[in-house]
């Protein structure tokens, strides 16, 4: 049995640098491909990660191409994460999964009929702060999870991203582009969810372009960019999430889940580490088990230091479940209960109703610190 998965690539645009940058730490994948609308970007990634461009229909057609990660914009994740399971290829589609619950279902059928995976991003819920956090949840260090609040404000994306109109239209969005790092990672910390309610609004109906190489060009806004939301979950768990591109500065931290006999604080879920604390009545910190886990390793510079980031792990630990016939932990089960959340968050929104999500899902395994590790190649553990 082979131990590489062939993995090729459609969608060249930033994040794939991240795919193509960090898929040599894993064991399981090769990349070997690269496919975009656009040729010129697609010869370009090729060239400078030492892969071959293709278009799209070779890739599906080529026999050493096994799974396909889906980078293209939302908007088209369904048509092209289908175009693939057709082909008879496995698929990891980059987030938000689908647009609707139908678009998922559509594609659990198709990759049934053929035998074949579907994963999605987030992964960064595998890593090693996340993987604490939920190792103190299920200890019971905090004792039973009541409620919690997630915070994701910022100014927005047309400050820093070169082609930002996608953020602003439907399919995009603070709930749909930011929302599956943090109900994603709620949901394997405390479990699916049962209801939400939430109110939305659009403050700014259109946005100036204040990156290159667009400077000064408008944006008309046509989804919410402020939605406050409750989410209800199958534990009795109340978490308030608020996530907008309408604020300037805050002083909320990202994620905090409240215990019965303590507080969980929990990093950027949007990262892979940070620090935990634990904290009991009074405001004292409670001593952590020791955590060495793999994909909490500060790896790479950024502007707030060095940071852990090990996107395609989920990727890794999917190419690795097929070969091992295990299942994988960013499957489409969760991913699609995530995006049932979110468009029920959106729903709730524009109906001023309590709305019941139609789906539900197993938490994944835990990515404990053996398991981390075995994900890497030996020269990365």
């Amino acid at each position: 049995m082979a131990k590489v998965l062939g993995v090729g690539i459609i969608g060249c645009g930033n994040i794939s640098t991240s795919y193509l940058g960090l898929a040599p730490l894993f064991k399981g994948i090769e990349v070997r491909a690269c496919a975009d609308i656009n040729a010129d970007a697609a010869k370009a990634r090729a060239a400078e990660y030492g892969i071959r461009a293709q278009s799209v229909e070779d890739m599906l057609a080529s026999d050493d191409i096994d799974m396909v990660v889906n980078l293209t914009v939302p908007a088209v994740h369904y048509a092209v994460s289908a175009q693939v399971l057709d082909a008879g290829k496995h698929v990891f589609s980059e987030k938000p999964f689908v647009l609707s619950v139908e678009e998922g279902r559509d594609l659990a059928e198709r990759a049934a009929r053929k035998g074949l995976r579907v994963g999605s991003a987030p992964d960064t819920f595998l890593g090693g702060a996340h993987q604490l956090a939920r190792h103190l949840v299920e200890s019971g260090a905090a004792g039973r999870i009541t409620g919690g609040t997630c915070h994701v404000l910022s100014p927005g994306m047309e400050h820093w991203h070169p082609n930002p109109d996608f953020f602003f239209k439907p399919g995009g969005g603070p709930i749909l582009d930011l929302g599956p790092y943090y109900i994603s990672n709620l949901v394997q910390l405390i479990g699916p969810v049962v209801r939400v309610a939430a109110m939305t609004a659009i403050p700014s109906p259109e946005r100036k372009i204040t990156s290159e190489p667009r400077h000064g060009e408008m944006i008309t806004v046509e989804t919410p960019t402020t939605v406050h939301a409750v989410l209800e979950f199958a534990n009795g768990a109340l978490v308030t999430l608020g996530t907008s591109w309408d604020v300037k500065t805050h002083g909320h931290r990202p994620m905090e889940l409240y215990g019965t006999e303590a507080s969980l604080v929990v990093p950027d879920p949007n990262f892979f580490g940070g620090k935990v604390e634990l904290v009991g009545q009074g405001g004292e910190a409670r001593d952590l088990p020791a955590w060495e886990h793999a994909l909490g390793v500060p790896n790479q510079k950024h502007n707030q230091g060095m940071m852990a980031n090990y996107r395609t792990a989920g990727l890794a630990d999917m190419a690795l479940a097929i070969l091992e016939n295990r299942p994988h932990r960013c499957s489409l089960e969760f991913a699609l209960h995530v995006v049932d959340v979110m468009t029920a968050i959106l729903r709730s929104g524009e109906s001023g109703t309590f709305i019941r999500p139609t789906t539900s899902c197993e938490q994944p395994a835990p990515l404990g610190i053996e398991e981390a590790a075995a994900l890497l190649n030996k020269k990365e553990a």
